[in-house]
């Protein structure tokens, strides 16, 4: 299956309030995406694992038993989980369950090579390495047809900030981002930003730095290739942001996807709950701040959000396949709720807040 750059550029045309009552009359497809890293979760931290360690096949035969759930799509890190040695599997599981590899992470971060980071790392020798990586990951994507790699930095940023040169941190990143970029030219990447962990603090703390640092990084393509795509409007350095990390920032979670929205770059979106701060929780979809979230099913929905719904849960305490069930359901209730919702009234609200005054909390009451 041939690689294809999908078009977001619908994302970046301002919605007047027709158009956003059109897109709720619309149906919105839960593209369904898992991750095959959290299929049996290792231990932490402070304790050993809870469930027995399972092999790439094991987890592919998983996997394949979603389908029947409503999963679509499967993750995988390149090359600690998908690589040219075992790609067939994924060719199979697409072939026999119809569940494609839509978006392949880099393994930036767990080797003890990256203690100092990946592409900012102040050695070049491992900067070339993780070069690689990312080429040979933007490479396997290209031969799969998936959707777009996506670089989530865990061990890129700073510690102390007394003399930290933040500059040359970034641009050491962007630098060797966009060279392997112009390598396998056309294919997109999605930045996830993250506050902290493993990282003291990430190298992109929030969903606007990560906007920022697409913004360069597409600035250094050279490719004419890249150079054609960008002057044609698409995105080819987008934004994966993820429930858990957006809320470790407190930020507000329809605010945030919107912004890369309105830049043309949600490429993904990954989903779990979490509270405001805290570690890195990866619960249940809508098992925490449960109202936030449908908050933000209902901004993407209201400007035709086409792209996968990842699910990024951490299971260590139930049997995958209930979890994903239960991720999966959770969805599916949100946007049922939120189809019963007065769409027309709830924007005569905000569009007219002194003639509406305390209506948006009535309507909230009466539909909760």
């Amino acid at each position: 299956m041939a690689y294809t750059l999908t078009d977001l550029r619908y994302q970046s045309l301002a919605r007047n309030p027709e158009e956003i009552l059109e897109n709720l009359k619309n149906d919105l497809e839960l593209k369904i995406s898992v991750g095959i890293w959290y299929f049996t979760p290792g231990g932490g931290r402070f304790h050993d694992r809870f469930v027995p360690a399972a092999s790439i096949e094991e987890r592919i035969e998983m996997a394949a038993g979603m389908a029947d759930l409503g999963v679509s799509g499967i993750e995988a890190h390149y090359p600690d989980e998908v690589n040219e040695t075992n790609v067939h599997l994924y060719k199979q599981l697409e072939e026999e369950a119809g569940i494609r590899l839509v978006a392949v992470p880099f393994s930036h971060f767990y080797d003890k090579m990256f203690e100092f980071g990946s592409l900012s790392n102040p050695d070049a020798g491992v900067r070339e390495k993780a070069k690689e990586v990312a080429i040979g990951g933007l490479r396997l994507i290209e031969e799969m047809g998936a959707d777009m790699a996506i670089s989530w930095p865990g061990m890129d940023g700073y510690r102390y900030l007394h003399g930290k040169p933040f500059m040359h941190m970034w641009d050491l990143f962007e630098s060797s981002m966009a060279e392997a970029m112009d390598e396998v030219p056309g294919v997109r990447i999605a930045i996830e930003p993250k506050p902290y962990e493993p990282a003291a603090n990430n190298i992109y703390r929030t969903t606007a730095e990560g906007v920022l640092a697409a913004q360069r990084i597409e600035a250094r393509l050279t490719n004419p290739e890249n150079r054609r795509l960008l002057e044609d409007g698409h995105a080819l350095v987008g934004l994966n942001p993820e429930v858990g990390h957006v809320k470790m920032g407190f930020e507000m979670l329809p605010a945030a996807f919107s912004l890369t929205a309105m830049e043309g770059r949600l490429a993904h979106t990954h989903w779990n709950s979490q509270p405001d701060g805290n570690y890195d929780q990866d619960n249940n979809v809508g098992a925490v701040n449960m109202q936030e979230t449908e908050a933000l099913l209902y901004s993407l929905w209201s400007f035709g959000y086409r792209e996968y719904f990842g699910i990024d849960i951490n299971p260590e305490n139930m049997p995958v396949e209930r979890a994903v069930e239960l991720n999966i359901r959770a969805l599916e209730r949100m946007k049922e709720r939120i189809s019963r919702l007065p769409h027309e009234r709830i924007l005569e609200c905000h569009l007219d807040p002194a003639g509406h005054r305390g209506d948006l909390e009535e309507i909230l009451i009466e539909n909760w």
